[in-house]
């Protein structure tokens, strides 16, 4: 299969430079040794683990070549191309720059990234009755020093750069030991930092020794590809469902990953930084749509593709390790197929549903000239003028205004303010008689 696969990647550029045939040809050789298993291949991601993939960035073969002058149709076809090259749904082991280098540029729609922290612990930390505390102590987490680590930053920050859509935004998550030199980086390459989240850990690891704050947070920082992107998916009204209704904060109150969700081979965790669930779930939500590529550079335990397989999103593991390559991909194929629909895992954005101005109300007679409407506690009173605007005292104005000026506030949003008296007697807020105009008239 990766030899076919990878003989279907040669284009006529490369028919023609013997060189390049031959070096493609002789990595899908070495590509296919990895697959002579005595254990049958299967569909199913377990079987699925790919050690290196390469041609994904090839040019486009006879037949699919814009028409000149088509830049926007060309653009479109490029990035479906881009993403259908993507081993969607699959970990590949190995180093993550030398794999990212293989897939296409602008392919992926959002990025997760738990890279090593450079703990650089010391020593060993005991608790009060002189046990050992199970720190981070692995390999994958020690650098010779900081330039070593910047340089790794560097590297890896660049590549996710180059393979994220320019509609994508990244996630990447660190503790006071990385995160604002992984921050500063992020700024030098380009991205544009949207928020900092903090994760306060409700039940965090004590300071046994007593020397310092309890260390109860970690940062999470979520930035877009430049400060020209325009377009981001960020769904607003899930977060704030999510929250009972609040907006929410870049503070995220989400304990530990323990108990049943722990993975545990033996009594001991699997995983050392293995990440909560509910942090993932935020994450996903909150900035990607059903059906978009969630890559993790730094797969571990597989969190973020249980996270993905669940809300419908497609991932995108790499990891260095093999044991955590077994651990997650059987942690992900036990999982259910999702058979649930977009209508139970999209929230509708008000900003993206057809408009409805007041006028249009009045008009369609759900609200009539001289109606009265209220504020929700019924104290603040204005009358309904045939131009749709509120007259409140001898005051005139928009729903906006009257509502902003009721409340002695520069701005306010009249839709959430108003309510009124429905014609069957109900006191509803006037954007539910807005919705149900939407309804009535097919507009959803």
């Amino acid at each position: 299969m990766p030899v076919s696969w990878l003989c279907n990647q040669i284009t006529p550029h490369d028919q023609a430079t013997g060189d390049a045939a031959v070096r493609l040809f002789g990595q899908a050789l070495n590509l296919s040794t990895m697959f002579l298993s005595p254990r049958p291949l299967t569909n199913s991601t377990k079987d699925r683990i790919i050690t290196h993939r390469c041609g994904a960035g090839s040019a486009p073969g006879p037949g699919v070549v814009a028409e000149e002058g088509a830049l926007m149709q060309q653009q479109a076809w490029a990035d479906e191309r881009n993403t259908s090259q993507l081993p969607v749904n699959e970990i590949i082991q190995g180093d993550c720059v030398e794999v990212l280098k293989t897939f296409p540029e602008k392919s992926v729609d959002l990025i997760f990234a738990d890279p090593p922290y450079n703990l650089q612990l010391r020593n060993q930390l005991l608790r009060p009755n002189q046990t050992v505390v199970d720190g981070v102590d692995d390999e994958w987490d020690q650098f010779a020093d900081v330039a070593e680590y910047d340089a790794f930053t560097r590297n890896w920050l660049s590549e996710c750069r180059r393979v994220l859509k320019d509609d994508g935004t990244i996630w990447v998550i660190g503790s006071y030991h990385n995160i604002f030199r992984v921050g500063a980086i992020m700024m030098d390459l380009g991205y544009w930092i949207l928020n900092d989240v903090i994760w306060h850990k409700t039940n965090p690891m004590p300071n046994f020794r007593g020397t310092r704050f309890q260390n109860a947070t970690e940062t999470l920082i979520w930035a877009k590809k430049s400060v020209e992107q325009t377009k981001y998916t960020f769904n607003y009204h899930a977060m704030k469902h999510l929250n009972d209704e609040k907006q929410m904060q870049n503070v995220w109150h989400i304990p530990l990953c323990t108990g049943p969700e722990r993975i545990k081979l033996n009594g001991k965790k699997v995983h050392s930084t293995q990440k909560p669930e509910a942090l993932l779930y935020r994450v996903i939500l909150a900035s990607s749509n059903p059906g978009d590529v969630v890559l993790d550079p730094f797969f571990g335990s597989g969190t973020t593709g249980a996270v993905a397989k669940k809300l419908k999103r497609n991932y995108i593991g790499i990891e260095l390790e093999p044991a955590y390559i077994d651990i997650a991909r059987k942690r992900i194929d036990t999982l259910p197929i999702t058979l649930l629909d977009e209508t139970e895992l999209v929230t509708p954005s008000k900003r993206t549903v057809p408009r409805v101005s007041f006028g249009q109300l009045i008009e369609s007679h759900y609200i009539t000239v001289g109606q009265k409407v209220f504020s929700k506690d019924r104290k603040v009173v204005a009358t309904v003028k045939a131009d749709s605007h509120l007259l409140w005292g001898n005051v005139t104005g928009s729903i906006h205004r009257i509502a902003a000026l009721a409340q002695n506030k520069p701005a306010f949003n009249g839709w959430e303010y108003w309510y009124c008296d429905d014609q069957e007697g109900n006191f509803i807020s006037i954007d539910a008689l807005r919705e149900r105009y939407r309804i009535e008239h097919n507009l959803e």
